[in-house]
């Protein structure tokens, strides 16, 4: 299969980073006009942020977050609150400006990108969607398989493309963001095969379902994962059974970023799912990875273990689209201006530390 063959190679073109880079960061960093360490993760953002550019002074100009928008097929078990069709309502709602991503997208710099990779319904040509559909939703996972692998695999290409297609454009940093009634469902079940907890440990209250509607949401990611038997050892495999078209696609967008040494800000815990497909692909993957914040989505804290990641912001957020992503943007790059326009201590003309 062709496109496999692609994702394949891709992979293994990716290279941990370079702790070298680290180093000479952390030399300049501990040069600038404070007492070494004391700006904190803003320094750490700096540093990464040059290790994965290999650059001593890279650029940090376009920042963009991409929404992928799909349905779930598992809706029809009744684990929403709302229904599918407010997924096409909240599409319309981005290209209109209106929602919460475009908001904090103006207030920190960022453009933001609406791509229909799988909402059940169609739209008239806009300028700011990017029509990449695969299908009409998923299939209900509890059911069937959500996806072929065929489908996976196209939803793979989709994000990778589009990175590629914003790095030849000029973007220097991404972000993950979605929209898609219904998909905290399958970002559970990917995450309890992931990360090996019990169902129940990762599933959270989605949209604001009550208890009766939680304790069937659980039964349903159960049955799922008893009817199905998802290998971890079989990423892709898992991701067709159980995932979704915006999760394959925020997926793609890592490795696609990854491949091209840019980093990736990840949103919350449909964003983080994503992150578990991607680094269960290609684990070097995680280095390149930033977690924006710490959504109140219970598996969310626990892929963030899993993959060794600490958020940046806890704000009790849990609305997805990339919101936390674009906040997280922000700290970075005010991180790399820390580190490229302070003045050093010979710059400033001031006394450095007497050892």
């Amino acid at each position: 299969m062709l496109l496999r063959f692609e994702l394949i190679q891709l992979i293994n073109q990716i290279r941990p980073l370079n702790p070298e880079w680290f180093t000479q960061a952390q030399q300049r960093l501990d040069q600038l006009t404070k007492p070494r360490g004391s700006l904190g993760r803003l320094e750490e953002l700096a540093a990464r942020y040059v290790a994965i550019r290999q650059e001593l002074f890279p650029s940090l100009k376009r920042r963009v977050v991409t929404v992928f928008a799909a349905d779930h097929g598992v809706v029809a078990e009744g684990v929403s609150a709302y229904p599918s069709e407010v997924t096409v309502q909240m599409v319309l709602n981005f290209l209109a400006g209106g929602a919460g991503i475009n908001v904090l997208a103006r207030h920190v710099g960022a453009e933001v990108q609406v791509v229909d990779i799988g909402v059940k319904g169609d739209f008239a040509p806009h300028p700011g969607l990017i029509s990449r559909k695969i299908a009409y939703g998923t299939a209900n996972l509890a059911v069937e398989a959500a996806m072929t692998l065929e489908q996976a695999l196209q939803a793979l290409q989709v994000g990778l493309d589009l990175a590629q297609e914003n790095i030849a454009a000029g973007v220097d940093l991404l972000a993950t963001g979605e929209m898609g009634i219904g998909n905290t469902t399958p970002a559970a079940a990917l995450a309890a095969v992931f990360t090996g907890q019990p169902v129940a440990a990762v599933t959270g209250w989605g949209t604001g379902i009550d208890a009766a509607t939680y304790r069937h949401k659980v039964a349903v990611i159960e049955r799922a994962l008893e009817r199905h038997r998802p290998n971890p050892q079989d990423p892709l495999g898992v991701l067709a059974q159980i995932g979704g078209l915006e999760i394959a696609g925020m997926a793609g967008l890592i490795l696609g970023a990854v491949a091209a040494r840019r980093p990736v800000v990840l949103d919350g815990f449909i964003a983080a799912a994503a992150a578990l497909v991607a680094v269960n692909l290609c684990p070097a993957a995680k280095d390149f990875m930033i977690a924006a914040h710490r959504s109140v989505e219970p598996g969310h804290q626990l892929i963030l273990e899993t993959l060794g990641l600490e958020p940046l912001l806890d704000l009790g957020m849990r609305l997805g689209e990339g919101t936390g992503a674009v906040l997280g943007m922000s700290l970075v790059a005010a991180g790399l201006k820390i580190y490229k326009e302070m003045a050093t201590f010979a710059e400033a003309g001031v006394s450095d530390r007497t050892d």
